[in-house]
C-alpha cells in the first residue's frame, strides 16, 4: 500500500533543518520542496506528459510561499488537461520575456557603449544626452522590433516643435543607427527610420555663423582685447581665433597638453571628434595668451577652469554668452565661427588646402590613414598659424582700418 502523503505546512517547512545529502518534502499532487545541503528549498513539480516523465522548477521558499506553490501546482494541472505541457509553456514564456527586455532603451545604451571607444568623449555624451532627453521617455521601454515609423515620426516631431529641426535630424540619424544594430543583432526585423524620409523639413543648410568680412574681424578681435568679463574667460576669446579648434577641445584643454618648449599643443586621440591626436603649432601670440593666464590657473588641470571648481572645465556656454555680452547676435557670430572665418581667408589667400583640412581635423574618412596623419603638414601648418596670428595682430594695429594683404609664408 502507497504510503500516504501530509501536506505541507509553513511551521514544518520553517523548521526543517538541512541534512549531509538533499531530500524532499512531497506536498501532493506532483509538489514537493527539495531540501539542499547548504539550506536551500527549492519548489519543483514533477508530471508525466505523453507517458515521459518532466519537472520544472517553481522558485525558492520563503520567496514564492507554499500558497503560491500550490496557486503554480493547479495552474499546471490544468493546462495538462487540455493536453499542454506546462514546461513547454514555461519555456515559450521565457522566450517572449526575453524578447520584451529587448527595447529600445536597452538595445541603445549597448550600441551606445560598443561605439563610445571610438568616439570623442564630448561626442558620446551629447548623443546619449540627446537620447535621455528626446527619446527615452517616450520610446524606450518599447520592444525595439515593435517601434512604428509613425510612433518615430511622433517623438521627432516633439523635438522640431521645440524649435531644433537640425538636434530633430540627427535624432532621427542616430535613432536609426539603433534600428540597424538591432537587426544586425538578429533583435529587430528593420529601421522604421528609413520610411521617414521627407517627413522631417530640410534644415536651413546654413554654417554656424561666422564672421569673415577682415573689417568685421578687426572689430570682434578689438572687442575681445576689450571685454571686461573674467580674466579665464578672455583669455578663452583671445586664444579662439588663434588656434580655431571646436569649442569643446578649447574649453576641455588641460595643461598636461601644452609645451611651451615646442610650442605645440596636443589634443588627446579620446578628446576629438574623429578620435585622433591633433597637434595645434602655438604662434607666439597663442603662447602670450598661455603664459598669461598659467600664474592663475597652471596649478590645476585645466587651462579654462569653471569659476565654482578647478575639477571642471569652463561652462560650454562660457565663450558664446561673452559673445553676446559683446553685442553679437545667434546670427552674427559664434564659438565654431573662428573655425569658418580662420577656414574662409586661409583658403582665399592661397594656403595649401589639405594644410588647412588638417589643422581644421577635419575626419578622415579613412581612420587608419587617420591614425597616422595627426602631423602631416606640419612644417607648413607652423607656418600658417604664426602668419595667421601676425595678420590677426596687423587687423587690429591698423588704425584708419585698412587692410592689409595676406601673405602666406613659404
Amino acid at each position: 500500500m502507497p504510503k500516504r502523503i501530509v501536506p505541507l505546512t509553513d511551521t514544518l517547512i520553517r523548521k526543517t533543518k538541512p541534512a549531509d545529502k538533499p531530500f524532499k518534502l512531497f506536498d501532493g499532487g506532483g509538489l514537493f520542496l527539495l531540501v539542499t545541503p547548504t539550506g536551500g528549498k527549492l519548489w519543483n513539480l514533477k508530471y508525466r506528459f505523453e507517458g515521459k516523465e518532466n519537472r520544472i522548477a517553481l522558485g525558492a521558499y520563503p520567496a514564492v510561499s507554499l500558497a503560491e506553490a500550490r496557486q503554480k501546482r493547479d495552474q499546471a494541472k490544468a493546462l495538462l488537461a487540455k493536453g499542454i505541457c506546462p514546461g513547454d509553456t514555461r519555456k515559450a514564456q521565457k522566450a517572449s520575456n526575453a524578447q520584451e527586455q529587448d527595447t529600445f532603451e536597452l538595445i541603445a545604451r549597448e550600441w551606445h557603449a560598443k561605439f563610445t571607444p571610438s568616439w570623442a568623449a564630448s561626442h558620446a555624451d551629447k548623443i546619449l544626452r540627446r537620447f535621455e532627453l528626446y527619446v527615452f521617455p517616450w520610446l524606450g521601454g518599447r520592444p525595439v522590433k515593435a517601434i512604428t515609423a509613425p510612433e518615430l515620426l511622433g517623438v521627432l516631431r516633439r523635438i522640431e516643435g521645440k524649435g531644433t529641426l537640425d538636434t530633430a535630424h540627427r535624432t532621427k540619424q542616430t535613432c536609426g543607427q539603433v534600428f540597424r544594430y538591432a537587426v544586425a543583432t538578429g533583435r529587430a526585423e528593420r529601421d522604421p527610420s528609413g520610411d521617414l524620409r521627407g517627413a522631417l523639413p530640410p534644415t536651413n543648410g546654413r554654417h554656424m555663423a561666422t564672421i569673415t568680412d577682415p573689417k568685421e574681424i578687426t572689430g570682434l578681435l578689438r572687442a575681445i582685447r576689450d571685454y571686461r568679463g573674467s580674466i579665464v574667460t578672455r583669455c578663452a576669446l583671445r586664444l579662439a581665433p588663434l588656434v580655431f579648434v571646436r569649442p569643446g577641445e578649447l574649453r576641455h584643454a588641460e595643461w598636461r597638453e601644452i609645451n611651451f618648449e615646442t610650442s605645440e599643443w596636443r589634443i588627446p586621440a579620446e578628446k576629438m571628434k574623429a578620435g585622433v591626436l591633433h597637434i595645434v603649432p602655438l604662434s607666439r601670440q597663442a603662447l602670450a595668451v598661455l603664459h598669461e593666464i598659467y600664474p592663475l590657473t597652471g596649478h590645476g588641470r585645466y587651462v579654462f577652469p569653471s569659476p565654482r571648481t578647478d575639477e571642471r572645465p569652463m561652462s560650454n556656454n562660457a565663450v558664446l554668452a561673452a559673445l553676446r555680452r559683446m553685442g553679437y547676435a545667434r546670427d552674427e557670430m559664434s564659438g565654431h565661427g573662428f573655425r569658418s572665418m580662420a577656414s574662409t581667408l586661409l583658403n582665399e589667400q592661397g594656403w595649401n588646402r589639405d594644410a588647412i583640412e588638417r589643422q581644421l581635423a577635419h575626419a578622415e574618412r579613412n581612420s587608419v590613414r587617420a591614425s597616422y596623419n595627426y602631423a602631416e603638414y606640419l612644417p607648413e601648418r607652423r607656418k600658417m598659424m604664426q602668419a595667421w596670428a601676425d595678420y590677426l595682430d596687423h587687423l587690429v594695429a591698423s588704425e584708419e582700418n585698412k587692410i592689409l594683404p595676406f601673405r602666406s609664408v613659404r
